[in-house]
């Protein structure tokens, strides 16, 4: 992240949407308005110093037209590393922070003839600005929304508050959840589907697709997952000379940018390629977390995602 193009914003507001979530109103320090952002765009927000930061990337959630501020919901991880505990325990009203410009990764698709939009926990917080944009464009759309309880619908009910008809929410509670291949089975042509959330319901929303037969340019998915961690390793920047050390619960990523590297990325994620680098050598194997690469490109071995991606072995060399 670099300071050349990040935006001092200040925290006007927080609300306690659920048990597990915090939302919160951020507005330039300026006084002036924030970029344009259209349904689905999402920003990365940084906590700490610069040499202890935390980065992380949070849907913006609020009406697309809105340049005023900037709504993002955390949810605190019970294995947080660092930055939604940051954001839940040390981040208040009038609290200073730096964040990027918006970028899209998971934009609506207008082209779709009907939307079917599946969701869980805080993976809602996309399709809340979406709401907005299907709402006023009368698009036929209809949207999924499965929590653990009662307590932790609320972002289910603003969501019914906007489209009353086409949400559904599932409580985990009372033995619902979602059935994406029963929700995908009889859609018509031209329907596309997007899903936000764990793990498993991503897995079985896109294997439901492609058991269906749906085009994969019709499906689209949006994943915020944390690196997982791994051994500690160095790497060694070629062009520079420069070692780091990437400790087991960091991240490649996020070791280059605490040394000071300017690292560009994008969704945090493994998902955009915007981080993709150049591996000269590893005196022992990659460990590949991203959804960018080919099988091939993985099974090469030339090629790594720092934000998700890590090596087992004691030295990692990159073309940087």
């Amino acid at each position: 992240m670099s300071t050349a193009n990040s935006i001092p914003v200040v925290v006007r507001d927080i609300e306690v949407a659920t048990p597990l979530i915090r939302q919160f109103s951020l507005a330039r320090l300026d006084g002036g308005l924030l970029p344009a952002f259209s349904a689905g765009s999402h920003v990365i927000v940084r906590t700490g110093s610069e040499s202890g930061a935390a980065r992380n990337a949070y849907s913006l959630l609020g009406p697309p037209g809105d340049r005023t501020r900037y709504r993002i919901a955390v949810r605190r991880a019970e294995t947080s590393r660092g930055g939604s505990r940051a954001m839940h325990e040390r981040v208040g009203i009038g609290t200073r922070l730096d964040i990027t410009p918006p970028v899209n990764l998971f934009p609506l698709d207008k082209r779709g003839r009907r939307h079917v939009l599946i969701a869980a926990g805080v993976g809602v917080t996309p399709f809340m600005a979406y709401l907005h944009e299907l709402a006023a464009s009368q698009a036929a759309f209809e949207m999924h929304y499965a929590v653990r309880s009662a307590e932790h619908a609320e972002y289910g009910h603003r969501a019914q508050a906007i489209c009353p008809q086409q949400v559904r929410i599932y409580l985990r509670s009372n033995g619902n959840r979602i059935d994406p291949a029963r929700i995908l089975a009889d859609q018509p042509l031209g329907t596309h589907v997007y899903v936000c959330g764990p793990t498993r319901l991503t897995e079985e929303t896109l294997d439901a697709a492609r058991r269906a037969g749906w085009p994969d340019n019709r499906v689209h998915v949006e994943r915020f997952a944390s690196p997982p961690g791994g051994e500690a390793f160095d790497v060694l920047l070629a062009r520079s000379g420069m070692r780091v050390h990437v400790p087991p619960e960091t991240s490649l990523l996020e070791a280059l940018e605490a040394a000071g590297v300017e690292a560009p990325s994008l969704c945090r994620g493994g998902a955009c390629g915007q981080c993709e680098t150049t591996v000269l050598e590893c005196d022992g194997r990659l460990v590949h977390h991203d959804i960018f690469l080919t099988q091939e490109e993985r099974a090469a071995e030339r090629k790594i995602m720092p934000c998700v991606s890590r090596a087992v072995g004691r030295l990692l060399t990159l073309d940087r």
